[in-house]
């Protein structure tokens, strides 16, 4: 369903995001993780669709907006990242390191 992941998946870190407005205006973060990863803790304002779930939900996201998406690590992200780009045609971003550096860079988690 998703391609290999490619090098070439626009990539931004979270240290690199403005801490007081990591999420730029007209963005959306989207995050692929599961169920119980949500739970557990995800970025305040985040859409949260499953990454098996995302090729039959992808229309509940506005296609004119930037997306960044983000999974745990980076991984599924990216492979998100380029489906989405590739095959949809939305402008997408991965976020490296996903919510674990999303946390290191003291952005906020709300549960």
């Amino acid at each position: 369903m998703f391609p290999p992941m490619l090098p070439e998946v626009p990539t931004v870190h979270p240290r690199e995001l403005d801490p007081a407005s990591p999420v730029p205006d007209g963005s959306i973060l989207l995050d692929v993780r599961e169920q119980d990863e949500w739970d557990a803790g995800h970025a305040p304002g985040a859409v949260h669709i499953p990454l098996s779930d995302l090729p039959a939900r992808y229309g509940e996201l506005d296609a004119d907006s930037q997306v960044l998406v983000m999974c745990h690590s980076g991984g599924r992200s990216a492979r998100a990242t380029q489906w989405l780009n590739d095959a949809v045609g939305f402008e997408a971003t991965n976020l490296d390191g996903g919510i674990v550096a999303w946390q290191g860079a003291g952005l906020p988690v709300e549960r």
